[in-house]
């Protein structure tokens, strides 16, 4: 999507949520919607950070099961380019 296109996204908040969103945006010197998507883009790299450190997790386990340490890594990552 171009940065010059835009969707509208309504969103339904409590009252007093709505107040301290619009508080903190005036606060940030932004717009809601650049603090939206701010804090979405905060949300998301974490989220994909933490996805990574499951995928991290597993291929550690499996290379423990399979005997393979961080001398062997870099060998069959990189030995057959």
């Amino acid at each position: 999507m171009s940065v010059n296109q835009r969707s509208v996204l309504s969103l339904s908040l409590p009252p007093d949520m709505a107040r301290e969103y619009r508080a903190l945006a005036k606060a940030r010197g932004k717009s809601a919607s650049e603090l939206f998507r701010e804090m979405y883009s905060a949300w998301r790299r974490e989220r994909l950070r933490g996805e990574l450190k499951v995928l991290q997790g597993y291929g550690a386990a499996r290379a423990a099961e399979s005997g393979i340490g961080e001398k062997d890594i870099e060998r069959l990552v990189f030995g057959g380019r």
